[in-house]
């Protein structure tokens, strides 16, 4: 079927400005007002049910927020046979594309993040953890506003059911809290995590964890994101405690905005000494929607240590130790490692283009036999 050029006798569609795995975003006029917007519209070639109930899960929580980090939503249609959310159009790039292989300077990226924590603040506040904070969805708009956009995963606290299985791991890979690694309960303390990697990235140039996405997850697992120890001090100790393991370590969106907020009226610019790389960026999608790429790791990990990396040396500070330790996490290192391996494999085939392998390899313990294959589904599901 054909796009509609007009939708909804009101919003005629002009350019192709950003796409995702399920929805594209056009710049369109709003023919009443006389006035641009951006337009989120559901691929037609994959529309079906559960994406309709997750596009129109996203219409109705940002249609009752506002706030002024987050985009805002004008109008909404979700029982068309075009569904589509209407949005202000911000001009402007990605955040992803302004720090792809680039380092930011210290001041802006804490102007940046004192921004996106208080936005993230106000939508827990109402209830609302993201769930895929990562620099593509975070619009910068040339009054110097930073915006946090597309909620299509975000989830209610409150909600006892949803449209992703318990025990699913959803989210971009590179920036996935460990907990959602474990398919555990998301909180808003997996919000700050994302968003601390996503700080370290635009402070570094680099994303946290490379390598393949198996090694990504099972790093994060065990071990803090390295810091570089080009760093300010200060920024080291608030990225290792918004990246700490244990979701009750983290600090809360409001002591993240107090941190952020001191940083920012620092002068100390970043210091060189680490090298920006252009191949781990992702492709720009700009003004409201991108896809999940694999992440990227080359921790080394040992039980409640930390060692050196090309980045620099990683220290823990005193005041940010963990409540509980690691050994724990090592029980089930086994089963883990072997679901996640399989799993994340299937993840990156499907990005990739190459056919997955939907039977379960010969040898995975019976025990393993249920999470794996849930996954697999999970990963199928949302291509």
């Amino acid at each position: 079927m054909r796009r509609s050029a007009v939708l909804g006798g009101r919003y005629v569609l002009r350019s192709l400005i950003g796409q995702g795995g399920t929805a594209e975003v056009y710049c369109a006029c709003d023919r009443v007002l006389e006035r641009e917007v951006a337009v989120k519209l559901l691929r037609q070639a994959s529309v079906e049910e559960r994406d309709r109930a997750r596009f129109a899960d996203e219409a109705r929580l940002l249609g009752r927020l506002s706030h002024p980090g987050l985009v805002t939503v004008l109008d909404a249609a979700t029982s068309d046979e075009e569904p589509y959310l209407v949005m202000e159009l911000v001009h402007g790039p990605s955040l992803a594309d302004c720090c792809r292989g680039v380092a930011l300077a210290t001041t802006r990226v804490a102007a940046i993040g004192a921004q996106l924590a208080e936005a993230l603040r106000y939508a827990h506040d109402n209830g609302i953890v993201h769930r895929d904070v990562k620099p593509a969805n975070v619009l910068l708009a040339e009054d110097d506003r930073a915006l946090l956009t597309d909620f299509g995963i975000a989830r209610l606290l409150s909600a006892s059911t949803g449209h992703t299985a318990t025990g699913t791991a959803v989210g971009t890979a590179a920036y996935i809290a460990p907990e959602q690694v474990r398919g555990e309960p998301v909180s808003p303390a997996t919000d700050v995590y994302s968003l601390g990697l996503v700080l370290l990235e635009a402070l570094t140039g680099e994303r946290a964890y490379d390598g393949s996405p198996a090694e990504a997850a099972l790093a994060r697992l065990t071990t803090p994101p390295p810091m570089p120890s080009t760093l300010p001090a200060g920024w080291r100790d608030l990225l290792l405690a918004m990246t700490a393991l244990d979701p009750a370590d983290r600090p809360t969106t409001v002591e993240a905005v107090d941190s952020l907020r001191r940083l920012a009226a620092e002068t100390e610019p970043a210091k060189p000494g680490f090298t920006g790389r252009t191949d781990v960026g992702e492709s720009p999608a700009t003004r409201s929607t991108a896809g999940s790429l694999p992440g990227s790791a080359v921790v080394t990990a040992a039980a409640g240590q930390l060692r050196t990396t090309g980045l620099g040396a990683v220290s823990r500070p005193a005041g940010l130790a963990r409540r509980a330790g690691l050994a724990w996490r090592w029980a089930t290192a086994a089963v883990l490692a072997l679901v996640l391996v399989l799993g994340v494999t299937l993840w990156s085939n499907t990005l990739s283009g190459r056919p997955p392998q939907r039977d379960t390899p010969a040898g995975v313990p019976d025990r393993v036999q249920k999470p794996l294959q849930d996954l697999h589904d999970a990963v199928e599901g949302d291509r």
